[in-house]
Parts: C-alpha cells; structure tokens; sequence
C-alpha cells in the first residue's frame, strides 16, 4: 500500500539490506536477555533455524556487537582527548555522560 512510488521502493530495499547485513543485530541480544530475564518463552511461527541460519544469525550478532563496540570506543576516547566539538569548559565525564543520556533519549525514540 505504501510502497506506491520509486522513492518508497528504495527506501524498504535500503532497509531490507540493512537488515540483512546484520548491522542491528547486536538489538536481538537485548531482545533475547529481556525475555531470559522475564522467564518467558518467545512465541514464533516460523520454523526453528537450521544449522547454517544459526550459525549465520550469531555470526551477524556478534559482528554487530564487534561493530558496536569500536564505535563506542572511538566515540569515548575522542571525547576523553578533547577530539569533539563539545564546549571547551564541560569537562569530559560530563561530556560522557552527557553522551550517553542523549544515547539512551534516542534509544528510546526507536522503539516508539
């Protein structure tokens, strides 16, 4: 239904083969650690895995989670070497955390 013109078209194929890269995968550890820590079970109707989509599907988790990681390293140790464009009196644990309210703000945008 919305995917009337060629803008659209491209936007969902950008999206599906961001999806499928794996990028965001590290989000389906969190995912998978809110329902370990509710004790509940994940209801799915698709088929349980494969050997290879699981190997697969970890294999993404865990290069996102790489891929997460570094950007948040170079992220910390910029603004811990003053590398930013944060004011020149904050200090940089403020910046930092001032980082990661603004990170947590957006966080929770997405899943609105």
């Amino acid at each position: 239904d919305y995917c009337n013109n060629y803008f659209a078209v491209f936007t969902m194929w950008f999206a599906l083969a961001v999806e499928m890269s794996g990028l965001l995968h590290s989000s389906y550890l969190i995912q998978m650690l809110v329902v370990k820590l509710s004790g509940q079970e994940v209801k799915s109707r698709e088929a349980p895995r494969t050997a290879f989509q699981s190997f697969f599907f970890w294999f993404r988790c865990l290069a996102s989670l790489a891929i997460l990681c570094f950007c948040f390293a170079v992220t910390f140790v910029a603004l811990f070497n003053g590398q930013t464009t944060m004011w020149d009196g904050v200090p940089a644990s403020v910046a930092l955390v001032i980082f990661l309210i603004l990170m947590t703000i957006v966080g929770m945008l997405e899943g609105m």
